[in-house]
């Protein structure tokens, strides 16, 4: 969170015109910055690593050949990535949702993103990942209109606006979805014995 804290407060602008004159370092720290924030929310959408993996570089693709996009006076470079990236990853989980053929799944347990809390145990860290992995099967049982507006609101922690002009769908529908969603979530998560009934 300290790299994403320090692009969001550097010059946007200085950044992205350092990029696009083929400054490496600019690029890195771009990538370094973000893609962890990236990797999750497309891991959310894919539920596989590999997926979420592939979907972070093609997302990372396009930003680079849209910096030219990028006005500092709209708001800082930290949003403007965000916002970008959603905008791939909700599209690409659309795709996936008409032609089924493509969606697959795997095990987390293998994710590098995951990081260990100081001082946990081995056991901890076990229980935590089966815990992540269980709530990710109850996040992909949920039907793809809520589990969509879950996902942003609940994990990516967008506003209800932020969602509406992701969405485009009207603020009482979106609030509608997060709502049903994270009941039918409760749900779920109780047949599943995650959760107590």
């Amino acid at each position: 969170m300290e790299a994403l804290k320090a692009v969001a407060t550097s010059n946007g602008a200085e950044l992205v015109r350092r990029c696009r004159a083929g400054d490496g370092v600019a690029w890195e720290e771009i990538v370094s910055s973000f893609s962890r924030r990236i990797f999750n929310l497309a891991y959310r959408f894919t539920s596989s690593v590999e997926a979420a993996e592939d979907l972070t570089q093609e997302v990372f693709v396009r930003i680079y050949k849209t910096l030219d996009q990028y006005d500092a006076k709209q708001g800082d470079l930290a949003n403007w990535l965000m916002r970008l990236a959603r905008n791939l990853i909700i599209d690409d989980y659309r795709h996936r949702q008409r032609n089924p053929q493509n969606t697959y799944a795997d095990d987390v347990e293998e994710h590098t993103f995951h990081l260990r809390a100081v001082g946990t145990s081995a056991q901890k860290d076990i229980e935590r990942r089966e815990l992540c992995a269980q709530v990710q099967e109850g996040i992909d049982k949920l039907p793809p209109d809520l589990r969509t507006c879950v996902i942003l609101r609940d994990i990516e922690e967008l506003s209800y606006q932020e969602i509406v002009e992701v969405l485009k769908i009207p603020e009482g529908t979106v609030k509608s979805r997060i709502n049903r969603g994270r009941i039918e979530l409760a749900k779920i998560l109780r047949r599943m014995r995650v959760v107590e009934i």
